[in-house]
């Protein structure tokens, strides 16, 4: 924790992109990644950031996940973003893209206390009125991870994961809304396959 308090305070992640048209400066995902690399040095840490795809009732969205470790302790961020397989100008590929860096982007805001109030994302109104706002005080509690209800047999639940599964579902879909004990994940498994 001293080492992340000594970096949250030294971080300086400068706004090197432009948007020309929106007429802002803005910092991306890799701006903070250049900036950060010298302190996780100097510090001895290791920055991992992963990534999850994860679908809940018909929203998909990526969830991504900051992780710092010095070998001993570690602290996670976890931030997400919607993604839009229709956005106009992208292919999928692209559109999963663009939520990943916004995702990784403010994860990475959250684990090292970058105030992003001034930048595109909170000033680019996008042609609309802009509405005042005070800015949400910053706060070094970890958010509670919400707990995912445990799937279980002979549950409406149950049967709408087989049917999924059959149609071609993928486990890890399942899991990603309902948490699964080594058993009931067997189970499941089975019950797909003699229905498949």
């Amino acid at each position: 924790m001293k080492k992340l308090i000594e970096i949250q305070s030294e971080l300086k992640a400068p706004k090197n992109q432009r948007n020309d048209f929106g007429k802002y400066n803005y910092r991306s995902c890799e701006d903070i990644l250049e900036a950060v690399k010298p302190h996780l040095l100097k510090h001895g840490l290791i920055l991992t950031i992963t990534d999850e795809v994860i679908a809940i009732g018909g929203l998909v969205f990526i969830e991504a996940i900051a992780r710092l470790d010095d070998g001993k302790q570690a602290i996670e961020v976890r931030a997400q973003a919607g993604i839009n397989p229709d956005r106009k100008g992208m292919d999928i590929a692209q559109s999963f893209g663009s939520s990943s860096s916004y995702a990784r982007k403010y994860a990475l805001n959250g684990l090292f206390l970058i105030d992003d109030t001034k930048d595109a994302d909170a000033t680019n109104d996008h042609g609309k009125a802009s509405q005042e706002t005070s800015p949400k005080p910053l706060s070094i509690e970890p958010t509670p991870i919400k707990k995912k209800p445990e799937l279980k047999p002979e549950t409406e639940a149950w049967t709408k994961a087989i049917e999924f599964m059959v149609k071609g579902g993928l486990i890890s879909k399942v899991e990603a809304g309902y948490a699964l004990t080594e058993v009931n994940k067997q189970l499941l498994m089975d019950t797909v396959l003699e229905k498949a």
